[in-house]
């Protein structure tokens, strides 16, 4: 029986790609790491040919998508075609997470408005795309409000904004640099969420809190510890990751004075470095392991 073999999209040469290696390696998997810049296809008269610098995608049991780095959209699209293409392939690898999910994930308006369809309790948030409408915005979310990318992660670009000459000149520059201006309302206290990190069937639960900022996140100062789920916040963790077609994921909601919450995003690239300071087992094998399970889903699907 051949080697698995899983390759890793955008895992740069940092922690997460070493925890990946090593998990691989104890699992007897053969792991590989390949950037999105490296992406090429052909495109001949009887097959289309998927490359990157690991060799040829369609060889690859299973594909762990992490963070694409940024670039125009001709290049953006590439990418996202070109994996869209993988998935399109009979008898392709199992991949985590799939284009499709990434493109949802990704934009914090799309999951935002997903996870309100599905009942669950989400901050009063306005998208536009004019200074004026974005000052309107703030104005009737009662002038303190979080503006962030809509596009981003790990906190950075978020403000907290509660002055209006301030609020005018934030979304005069966002408008001359041609961006989606995200108006939320501010659920105090702030610097406190709770975080569900989805891997499969587990969910690791997290509380992250920061004494000096509104953010929470660890990337950010915030500090990290883990809290036990019930299973209603599990079932929650499952239903919204199902319906964003997510297998590896990161749900975070927010606090306000009375504990009450609401999400406010879906990462679908997430971290887990600082979860991995108060999870008593590698969280690396559990992300190998959800990959060796999907790949003998798509095995046992080639062979039926």
């Amino acid at each position: 029986m051949s080697e698995t073999r899983i390759l890793c999209l955008g895992a740069g040469n940092g922690w997460h790609r070493t925890q990946l290696q090593q998990a691989s390696d104890a699992a007897g998997v053969k792991f590989e790491a390949a950037s999105y810049e490296s992406f090429a296809a052909r495109v001949e008269a009887d097959q289309t040919i998927l490359d990157c610098e690991a060799g040829r995608l369609d060889q690859f049991d299973a594909i762990l998508t992490r963070t694409m780095p940024a670039g125009s959209l001709e290049t953006i699209t590439f990418r996202l075609a070109v994996l869209h293409q993988l998935e399109s392939q009979p008898g392709g690898p199992a991949i985590v997470n799939p284009a499709r999910s990434l493109e949802l994930a990704i934009d914090k308006f799309a999951t935002l408005a997903r996870v309100r369809q599905l009942g669950f309790a989400v901050p009063d948030t306005i998208v536009v795309q004019s200074r004026h409408e974005a000052l309107d915005a703030w104005d009737s979310l009662g002038g303190d409000c979080i503006v962030k990318p809509i596009f981003g992660g790990e906190g950075r670009g978020v403000m907290r904004i509660t002055d209006r000459e301030l609020a005018w000149t934030a979304f005069a520059t966002l408008e001359r640099l041609d961006s989606i201006m995200y108006v939320q309302r501010f659920v105090p206290p702030g610097g406190c969420d709770t975080r569900f990190l989805v891997i499969g069937d587990d969910v690791i639960g997290l509380r992250r809190e920061n004494q000096k900022d509104f953010r929470a996140n660890v990337a950010s100062g915030g500090s990290c510890k883990a809290i036990e789920l019930e299973t209603t916040q599990i079932d929650m963790a499952h239903q919204i990751c199902n319906a964003l077609g997510l297998n590896f994921a990161a749900v975070d909601l927010i606090h306000d004075r009375d504990d009450a919450a609401c999400v406010i995003e879906v990462n679908a690239i997430p971290g887990w470095k600082g979860a991995q300071t108060v999870t008593p087992f590698p969280i690396a094998d559990r992300i190998v392991g959800l990959l060796k399970k999907m790949t003998g889903a798509v095995t046992e699907a080639k062979c039926s």
